[in-house]
């Protein structure tokens, strides 16, 4: 059976979406380029999965490469919104953007951080409203609502053996300390 037959049907899928050579059993594997499962360019949309239909998500150093523009990269999140259930988690891990492991790749055109990361948040956005903050509410000008649920900031390995509080006041102002950033967003609905 063709492996977009079974995204279409079936319930509960996990996807691990820009998957590259790194396929996950039990998951679709899905990548433009290669070998995956399922072929597809995540900056085209829509995406072929059903409304609902995902309940996981794996995006491993994958998300920094998409949408140059600012209007794909909000299509891929309103895209990530409407293809999962209520509670689907989404796992993302990015180079951090100040590490040579991000600066150094031509093919990484966006920044994923915490706070980028933040603006998909209902939560967030009505709370910085109330409170009159500048920032730019997308979760609610685009009806997306994902809350961070996990943060892990990962030192380069030159580091990895300081405390935390140290290695954090050394990030601020330092580059190559903090080598990769993974958090799970859930999704709201």
């Amino acid at each position: 059976m063709d492996a977009c037959a079974n995204v279409e049907q079936a319930a509960g899928l996990s996807l691990n979406l820009g998957c590259g050579s790194n396929k996950i059993d039990g998951f679709i594997n899905v990548d433009k380029y290669g070998a995956p499962d399922y072929k597809a360019d995540l900056e085209l949309f829509p995406w072929p999965w059903t409304d609902n239909s995902v309940a996981a998500v794996n995006m491993s150093h994958v998300l920094e490469h998409l949408g140059a523009s600012a209007d794909v990269f909000i299509g891929i999140m309103r895209e990530l919104y409407r293809v999962c259930q209520n509670g689907a988690q989404i796992h993302i891990a990015v180079p951090h953007p100040r590490h040579d492991n991000f600066i150094g790749d031509p093919t990484h055109v966006r920044v994923i951080t915490p706070q980028v990361m933040s603006l998909f948040s209902k939560k967030n956005c009505e709370e910085w409203a109330k409170k009159g903050y500048a920032n730019s509410p997308l979760a609610l000008y685009h009806n997306v609502d994902f809350e961070t649920i996990s943060l892990e900031l990962v030192a380069d390995w030159k580091f990895q053996k300081l405390p935390p509080a140290h290695l954090t006041e050394m990030a601020a102002h330092q580059n190559n300390i903090i080598a990769e950033i993974r958090m799970v967003l859930e999704v709201r609905k």
